[in-house]
């Protein structure tokens, strides 16, 4: 595949797990050949890729082409997180948002509507109104197919659906869709060697953008108060925006939930508990 999407002979390959692989070609640059779940995978990421490398704001690894099951991407060389480059990310991610979306759900073009979160497959329909948007197509899914599984208690189900019913009272000042990551924990996050932080196996979509922030909020992220304090000066985010980080949180912990089990079920629901109540 590597040969095939970039025209050159390949010299050597370095296997990182089951699904993805380093591949050095002729001229000595190295490419990444990653192995999908089904033809979607590799046709989502390739496409959502494209479509924040079109924005020209974050940097993202430029993309050979895919087939089948195989996306051949190039590598990116790898450095230590600074302060400098976490607060110049953060402005760039602000710019990368203020690109836009057409709609909340929107795929980007050329994306499937069956994409993928990780190895849970994601929908992307669209909908005018964020809250419902993001209850009916981002949370209750995965509460559903988390019931299913067993993972989490039918019982306890309605805590979570009440939530999603307070979901327009709590949502905050309306906000048009952003071009978002849309899988923008720490793993997806690279620090270059070139200074500059680049995004990774996005699951890219039109969505709120505090979804993001929300994200690297839950699972940690180098200079996280450099990221925010640039992405604040760039674009600040409306007043109360830290009191709906939980509300961001339940669509990537039922995600977990689903793939990775109880625990963030437990977490998913401590969260929908713990949302502000409003007068």
């Amino acid at each position: 595949m590597a040969a095939r999407f970039t025209g050159r002979p390949v010299t050597g390959e370095r296997r990182l797990s089951g699904t993805l692989a380093e591949v050095t070609l002729d001229d000595g640059r190295v490419v990444m050949v990653k192995r999908g779940d089904g033809d979607r995978a590799a046709q989502a990421e390739a496409a959502g890729l494209r479509w924040l490398a079109e924005a020209g704001t974050v940097r993202v690894p430029d993309v050979h082409g895919h087939d089948g099951q195989w996306l051949v991407t190039d590598r990116v060389t790898t450095g230590r997180p600074g302060a400098a480059a976490a607060h110049r990310f953060g402005r760039d991610l602000a710019a990368l948002h203020a690109t836009g979306a057409p709609a909340f759900g929107a795929a980007p073009p050329g994306g499937p509507q069956d994409a993928y979160i990780g190895l849970a497959p994601m929908r992307n329909v669209t909908g005018p109104d964020w809250p419902r948007w993001y209850a009916e197509h981002r949370v209750l899914p995965y509460l559903r197919r988390a019931v299913d599984d067993g993972t989490l208690r039918g019982t306890e189900a309605p805590v979570i659906e009440r939530a999603c019913e307070r979901f327009p009272e709590l949502a905050g000042p309306a906000e048009p869709p952003a071009r978002l990551h849309g899988d923008l924990w720490n793993g997806n996050v690279l620090w270059g060697a070139d200074g500059h932080a680049w995004l990774i196996d996005p699951a890219a979509h039109g969505g709120h953008r505090e979804t993001d922030l929300a994200m690297l909020h839950l699972f940690g992220c180098p200079h996280l108060d450099r990221i925010l304090e640039g992405y604040q000066e760039a674009a600040p985010l409306a007043a109360g925006w830290t009191d709906r980080i939980g509300l961001h949180q339940l669509f990537p912990l039922l995600v977990h939930a689903v793939l990775f089990g109880r625990g963030y079920a437990e977490q998913a629901l401590a969260t929908a508990r713990a949302l502000p109540r409003t007068r």
